[in-house]
């Protein structure tokens, strides 16, 4: 469920893709490697400031200036 992500991801008020507000453009398509899996968030669902993103071999984390981190390991142990 959206409401138990992390703010960073979770919070639903800017594409994590984008940067856009949902509101602005609903309905925008969503890029086909996030689709698949393979895009880590770029931007903050919070604030929709751009986040600091690392790629590793098993996932990713990225990490917003105001809303803390979030890890793509910690993501899959809530599936």
């Amino acid at each position: 469920m959206v409401h138990d992500l992390p703010a960073p991801i979770g919070a639903g008020v800017y594409c994590v893709y984008t940067g856009q507000r949902r509101d602005a453009q609903p309905g925008a398509p969503v890029p086909t490697a996030a689709q698949l899996g393979l895009e880590p968030p770029r931007f903050c669902a919070a604030c929709g400031r751009r986040m600091v993103v690392q790629v590793r071999p098993d996932g990713w984390w990225a990490k917003c200036s105001r809303h803390g981190r979030v890890d793509s390991t910690n993501l899959e142990e809530q599936r």
